[in-house]
């Protein structure tokens, strides 16, 4: 079951027609860029939560796409996801422009959220100057109650804003439980990214649809798995090739995905079957090994590979042969649409998350050293021999081992140990990463 940024926190929904601030609004609350912020209406689309705080309340804070009366096509699915944030909100904030005025879709809007029998905060927003505020009062007849105007591009005005927040919320419910781990669902855009994320928890939490391009900010999704733990996993924009990027929303999107990549612990790398492993799918995979991130590869739309065996072998062969560089990644094999597979992916996940944390005693460790260097020593180089003097694992999140030895030791011997190393140990779907350090055999004289 899906949950919410911190389960038992109370949620504040921010809603509005498109193009009055939402997301500004949002970002003066967290006192950061959370949310993505441009001109041009409709840049939210997905439901985002953050956790905020105000004179000692934390409480849920959601910002939503516009609110958009006889919406069609994606906008529909935009206010759907709008509607979905007020049902399961404890307070509204209804945010309006004060400069334009209340219009007809504020009317709709406002008489939605009567019905929605909820407090309702009335943010009148770019309110940049003290000498029209009196402009706000013009939105009474919205009927939700006292509108409290404000500048989100400026804060004035914000911390009484913030005070009716804190003033409507109820009590926390105290059921919080953290995620154990943190997991980025990334890819290029169309490849069914959102679809996995929604079969995943079992309910629209991003927006689907065939436009390319859709998922804009990274979404965070809350998946209680079997054991009581909770999985945060966070479906990212479509991360497209940097210099074919020239919307600028579309641009700060992939640098977001990016950064969520810093963020986490574990990735599943979409792929559409249908296209094969692209160029594209190349890069993101080594974008993927140089954050050293657990991987769980899902090739999706397995649905519409041919059924016989020499076919799906093929694909196999192919996926294997590109992603060469992956193959300790855990490939399961998906339909989104029919909901084959799917079902593998979590299981994959919390194996991959535990190998990308495991440590080997420093004994262990050296007793593979030993032993991998008495069935294959290290090839002489210019006349010398080097030779691995001790090992330890310096880290996890991925593990990290760090061998002493007498001369520079060739990657291809490197690699050699990682695959002795994965016979005691697979690290299922974790990369593992050897350091080198030299040092000399001679006792230091005192």
């Amino acid at each position: 079951m899906a949950k919410g940024v911190r389960s038992g926190l109370p949620t504040v929904a921010v809603v509005g027609r498109p193009n009055v601030g939402k997301s500004s609004l949002v970002n003066r609350v967290l006192g950061r860029r959370a949310a993505i912020v441009q001109e041009n209406p409709g840049v939210t689309r997905d439901r985002q939560h953050f956790v905020a705080d105000w004179a000692g309340r934390e409480f849920e804070i959601i910002d939503t796409g516009g609110l958009e009366p006889g919406a069609a096509g994606l906008d529909q699915r935009v206010v759907e996801q709008a509607q979905v944030a007020i049902e399961s909100a404890d307070v509204i904030v209804l945010v309006v422009d004060g400069v334009a005025g209340p219009n007809q879709d504020d009317m709709l809007v406002a008489e939605t959220l009567r019905r929605a029998d909820k407090p309702v905060v009335l943010a009148v927003n770019k309110v940049d100057d003290p000498r029209d505020e009196p402009l706000a009062a013009s939105f009474y007849r919205l009927g939700v109650g006292e509108p409290i105007a404000l500048s989100a591009l400026h804060g004035r005005g914000s911390g009484d804003f913030l005070e009716a927040v804190v003033r409507e919320l109820p009590e926390a419910r105290g059921d919080s439980v953290d995620a154990f781990a943190s997991v980025a669902i990334v890819g290029r855009p169309n490849v069914g990214k959102s679809s996995i994320l929604n079969a995943l928890v079992r309910e629209p939490r991003s927006i689907v649809d065939s436009t390319a391009g859709t998922t804009r900010d990274p979404v965070d999704s809350y998946l209680d798995v079997d054991d009581g733990r909770r999985l945060r996993i966070v479906d990212t924009a479509g991360m497209r090739r940097q210099l074919r990027i020239d919307d600028p929303v579309e641009y700060f999107s992939l640098l977001r995905a990016r950064q969520t990549l810093d963020r986490v612990d574990a990735v599943v790398l979409v792929i559409d079957v249908a296209e094969g492993v692209t160029g594209h799918d190349q890069r993101l995979a080594q974008e993927v090994v140089e954050h050293g991130r657990a991987c769980v590869i899902a090739v999706n739309k397995w649905d519409l590979v041919p059924a016989e065996p020499t076919d799906r072998k093929r694909f196999d062969v192919s996926i294997g042969d590109k992603l060469r560089f992956l193959p300790w990644a855990t490939l399961v094999r998906t339909s989104a649409l029919t909901g084959r597979g799917v079902d593998k992916i979590v299981p994959a996940l919390l194996k991959a998350v535990e190998s990308h944390r495991t440590r080997l005693s420093t004994a262990r460790v050296n007793r593979l050293i030993q032993q991998a260097q008495e069935r294959r020593p290290h090839p002489r180089v210019a006349g010398g021999a080097a030779r691995i003097l001790y090992g330890v694992q310096a880290d996890i999140g991925p593990p990290r081992f760090v061998m002493f030895s007498t001369g520079r030791l060739e990657s291809g011997y490197l690699r050699y140990l990682e695959r002795r190393l994965r016979e005691e140990e697979p690290f299922q779907g974790s990369p593992i990463v050897i350091d080198t350090r030299r040092r000399s055999r001679s006792p230091v004289k005192g």
